[in-house]
């Protein structure tokens, strides 16, 4: 519903009766600056416009269902779609780490037992030359063992033998 004062100038929305708001647009009396009051004798009487009120009526609806379905409307949060993408990021950069391990431990693996097994050959052919070795020792031992043997073994010393040779010969006249 609006209303129109005694003079015929129109308050409520601002515009709905094609008058402007200053004094020197068409359709417009001139009037002194500030709020008008009733004490100067002039009160607001009611207009029943129906097309008007039907107007004013439809808007007002219109506007709740607009405030009502902006309200009611389901809302996405930006947080939570960082936080998904945090996840994820977080999810692949696990991952990764994860075969990087997997891979590194794998290569330290086959390069320790590649070491253990250059050390196991190393000592097995140290073992070979060793036993070498020893074999060599003994036979140079057992060398000298059957020179001494030979030597000590002999009827007369390397240094009477020309004078047993003359002995021998001596006893076979």
């Amino acid at each position: 519903m609006s209303f129109i004062d005694k003079a015929g100038v129109g308050s409520g929305v601002g515009g709905a009766c094609g008058a402007g708001k200053f004094a020197g647009e068409p359709g417009r009396k001139a009037e002194p600056d500030g709020p008008r009051t009733p004490a100067e004798g002039e009160g607001l009487e009611p207009i029943s416009d129906p097309l008007l009120d039907e107007a004013l009526r439809d808007f007002r609806l219109s506007v709740h269902a607009w405030s009502e379905a902006a309200q009611n409307r389901p809302r996405t949060l930006a947080h939570e779609v960082r936080h998904r993408s945090w996840r994820l990021a977080a999810g692949w950069a696990l991952g990764c780490a994860l075969a990087v391990g997997s891979v590194g431990g794998g290569l330290y693996e086959r390069l320790h037992r590649q070491e253990m097994a250059r050390m196991a050959a190393e000592q097995r052919a140290a073992e070979q030359q060793r036993q070498v070795r020893e074999q060599q020792a003994r036979e140079q031992d057992e060398d000298l063992l059957a020179k001494v043997d030979s030597d000590v073994s002999r009827e007369v010393p390397s240094a009477m033998e020309p004078l047993a040779q003359l002995m021998a010969e001596d006893e076979s006249k």
